[in-house]
């Protein structure tokens, strides 16, 4: 049973790679949804796919990027909607 995965992470994200990263890793843990980055200095990721593999996505992100440095990570679970065909940054 899929789930969806809201994030909000804070701290030292924006214009250290961090939306690379998590895109990157979201693929390799064959996930799809998106990452952006927010005006406020967050960064967005909505991801979906298998639970176990959302967990560990979870984990990876609390870590993030070597550059970067997390203070917040803000979590939702929902079922999966199915909005996506892929992971991908959004730019706007």
């Amino acid at each position: 049973m899929n789930k969806r995965l809201t994030v909000v992470v804070s701290g030292r994200v924006q214009m250290v790679m961090y939306r690379d990263f998590a895109c990157r890793t979201a693929r390799s843990l064959q996930l799809i949804g998106e990452v952006k980055n927010l005006s406020d200095g967050t960064v967005h990721i909505v991801a979906e796919g298998e639970y176990s593999a959302l967990t560990q996505y979870s984990d990876l992100l609390r870590k993030g990027p070597i550059l970067a440095h997390v203070e917040k990570i803000e979590t939702v679970w929902t079922e999966s909607i199915g909005d996506y065909n892929s992971f991908n940054i959004r730019y706007d």
